[in-house]
């Protein structure tokens, strides 16, 4: 994911001033906000995987880490795409997603840059 998003930024000219990696989903609205304070940070693209597990855990993950970077795109006014897979996602249905999911983020995040 990480490197369509890399690819994504060297087609457009765009630079990526920052990667964070942070342990799970539930921790990506922080990083996201604190990226989004910088003055350097035009936009973000947040990309991971959630994967079906035996219970609906998942699915409130990802409900509330998806409602925190809404949030958050609001708040600052940065485009921010949404490259999540999931939540539940069968482990089968990843390999075939994990390129268009990250290329659609990074894409949905340039065409709001363009608009502003």
């Amino acid at each position: 994911m990480l490197e369509t998003v890399r690819e994504g930024a060297r087609e457009t000219g765009l630079t990526i001033a920052s990667e964070v990696w942070v342990p799970g989903s539930m921790e990506k609205p922080l990083a996201l906000k604190r990226l989004l304070l910088r003055e350097d940070i035009d936009g973000a693209v947040v990309l991971g995987i959630i994967e079906q597990g035996e219970t609906t855990h998942g699915l409130v993950m990802g409900q509330c880490a998806v409602k925190a970077i809404i949030d958050l795109q609001l708040e600052f006014m940065k485009p921010v795409g949404v490259g999540i897979l999931g939540p539940e996602i069968h482990p089968s249905q990843i390999p075939p997603r994990v390129v268009p999911y990250a290329r659609a983020a990074f894409d949905a995040m340039v065409a709001m840059l363009r608009t502003r």
